[in-house]
């Protein structure tokens, strides 16, 4: 294959900013979305420095930070409102190199659309792979216009991956963490309040405010996998939460029944054998889903982009059996650790029983008391990842 194209399945963030960082070193990318448009799924993300550093490599670091908001000065709180730990955003931006930064899903989505070519990406596209490729034969995908081949395929086809499916058929795939998610966006309350996380038995709020004036919530707590509120699921987050803490009751008055998103949090605490085979990687949660308790998910997602898209450029040529290699002996013990960590973290954030709560909330404080550079050692050794170094990408107009 004389030109270097590459082919991206889905076109979420992974996908989108996978897409972006090929194009920018020179190949040729097309990227095959099933859903009708890019609308995602979803309400708020949280970007880390080590997301945000990745972001710059492709030039888009700045135009995110100037869209989103600073996680500012806040902290941890038990239902009824007392502070178990402050945060400090200026420790985290010294100590990291950048803030914690928060926009709305849709912005980061547009943005990187935005830095493709205006064909590149492909809608109400479905695609599977049919030949995962190797060092002769391109990968190839079938969708309902024929068959694509491609130097390189990228499958960022997300936690129910069938590309993963294929590549690795004895892999047990996912499993259900024991816990739900919630998660929408208000206008602002009346009254301000400080940007906080909530931990209670079994459960947990948080609350960030977006650039834009309106209001991201989340919520997680333990529930049977598959289970649905018959009355819809405000009115569940109303009985979970409902008698918690300034702002909680106000944010869900606010919400709308019909915006309230829930999901089952699926990971893969079976790490997979590699992280490509032939010409095909994974990427994002079809090759590491975690759970959202570091909120290390489309930050590691992003990471895995750039350093894929490092791996595949050569001035003498694109090698699959020396490219995809070296991106799985960068990713995966990486995002090995962070699964198996955002998992013990869950497990702690989500006791229930009332003196393992209260040993929790007690451990929490007596840390916080320590200072926050004592605090923010926990996120050593993932907010400050940075990007594997490379000359400067040819330009691309």
């Amino acid at each position: 294959m004389s030109q270097h194209r590459a082919v991206v399945l889905g076109a979420g963030i992974g996908g989108l900013t996978a897409a972006v960082a090929l194009h920018r070193r020179g190949w040729t990318v097309t990227v095959l979305e099933r859903a009708a448009d890019l609308a995602p799924v979803g309400a708020g993300i949280a970007l880390a420095p080590n997301a945000l550093r990745a972001l710059d490599v492709i030039e888009l670091g700045d135009p995110v930070r100037a869209r989103a908001a600073w996680q500012g000065d806040g902290g941890m709180r038990t239902p009824d409102g007392r502070w178990l730990a402050r945060t400090d955003a200026r420790a985290a931006a010294a100590r990291f190199g950048d803030p914690l930064v928060l926009l709305h899903r849709a912005t980061l989505v547009e943005l990187l659309a935005s830095a493709l070519p205006g064909d590149a990406v492909r809608t109400g596209a479905p695609a599977a792979l049919d030949h995962p490729g190797d060092a002769r034969t391109p990968a190839r995908v079938t969708t309902p216009d024929g068959t694509l081949e491609a130097e390189l395929l990228v499958a960022a086809d997300g936690i129910r991956s069938a590309a993963r499916t294929a590549l690795f058929p004895a892999h047990p795939g996912p499993r259900y963490s024991g816990c739900t998610t919630w998660r929408l966006v208000v206008p602002a309350p009346e009254h301000p309040f400080a940007p906080h996380e909530t931990w209670g038995a079994g459960r947990l709020w948080g609350t960030q405010p977006l650039k834009d004036g309106r209001i991201y919530a989340y919520a997680m707590a333990a529930a049977p996998a598959g289970a649905h509120a018959p009355d819809g699921e405000r009115a569940e987050l109303l009985r979970l939460f409902g008698d918690w803490h300034h702002p909680v009751p106000g944010i869900l008055a606010a919400a709308d029944p019909a915006r309230v998103l829930r999901h089952d949090v699926h990971h893969l605490v079976d790490p997979l054998p590699a992280h490509h085979r032939g010409r095909t990687a994974l990427l994002g949660d079809a090759a590491h889903a975690m759970m959202p308790t570091l909120g290390q998910g489309g930050n590691q997602a992003i990471e895995d982009a750039v350093v894929l898209a490092h791996h595949a450029r050569t001035p003498a040529g694109f090698d699959p059996d020396l490219a995809l290699p070296a991106y799985t002996a960068d990713r995966l013990p990486r995002t090995t650790a962070l699964v198996r960590k955002a998992a013990r973290t869950g497990a702690l954030t989500l006791v229930s029983a009332r003196p393992a709560v209260a040993l929790r909330d007690t451990l929490v404080r007596t840390v916080s008391r320590l200072g926050p550079g004592f605090v923010l050692r926990g996120f050593d050794g993932i907010a400050d990842w940075r990007p594997p170094l490379a000359p400067d990408p040819p330009r691309v107009s």
